[in-house]
């Protein structure tokens, strides 16, 4: 597994507008947004006594999350994400679903998924089976995406985050979401190996502090 750093931090909106031309300057913007952002929908997944939940809110430093993610609104890429977390590093893997099998996973049909030969869908039908796994919570929010090669940079600037409270029908327009009270701004950066300086530099907020926020914790707080 290629583990990633990863460093989240809160920030105000002057921040984000400082580190948006800050950014522009030293980065590409990521090949996949529109007009320098692309909305983000996911559908996070938890056990009947909410473990991923409760492992967030507590601090547990190796964690495993499951959530399927739709790109400005496209049914026609979906991916599942596995995310694991060990303190301050990640890794993810994805696999590819069609709108209908990612529709029948938030439903709750999930046993197609035993005759994938595909190890993500595999591993997650295993958790459905044994922790009792399923759909709690839809986040919206949008993201505004920089990429820079050297270390392979990821910064990402998110903001309005929305939850769908007890709505988890994931692909449907009609599921309407709400914006999350003094929900912050988020700074989050990835890298590998190295960061490079030019880029330790344009993130640098003297006002930002290191995020406990978590957006699905966050949207949980509606149940």
């Amino acid at each position: 597994m290629q583990f990633r750093h990863e460093v989240k931090h809160e920030i105000s909106k002057g921040d984000l507008i400082i580190l948006r031309q800050r950014l522009r300057n030293v980065m590409k913007p990521d090949c996949h947004a529109v007009n320098g952002q692309y909305t983000i929908r996911s559908l996070y997944f938890d056990t009947p006594d909410d473990k991923a939940l409760r492992e967030k809110l507590d601090g547990v430093i190796t964690r495993e999350k499951y959530r399927i993610r739709l790109y400005n609104h496209d049914p026609s890429t979906v991916h599942l994400e596995r995310k694991f977390k060990h303190m301050g590093l990640g890794y993810k893997n994805t696999a590819s679903l069609t709108p209908k099998q990612a529709q029948a996973i938030a439903d709750g049909d999930v046993e197609w998924m035993s005759r994938s030969d595909d190890a993500v869908i595999l591993g997650f039908y295993t958790r459905i089976r044994n922790e009792g796994l399923k759909a709690k919570v839809i986040v919206d929010y949008i993201r505004e995406p920089f990429v820079f090669a050297p270390g392979n940079v990821r910064v990402a600037l998110d903001y309005a985050i929305r939850t769908g409270m007890s709505c988890t029908d994931f692909l449907n327009p009609a599921c309407v979401t709400v914006p999350i009270k003094d929900a912050p701004y988020i700074l989050e950066v990835k890298w590998d190996s190295y960061l490079p300086d030019v880029i330790r530099d344009a993130v640098q907020l003297d006002s930002r502090r290191n995020a406990a926020f978590s957006k699905y914790a966050a949207s949980r707080m509606y149940d």
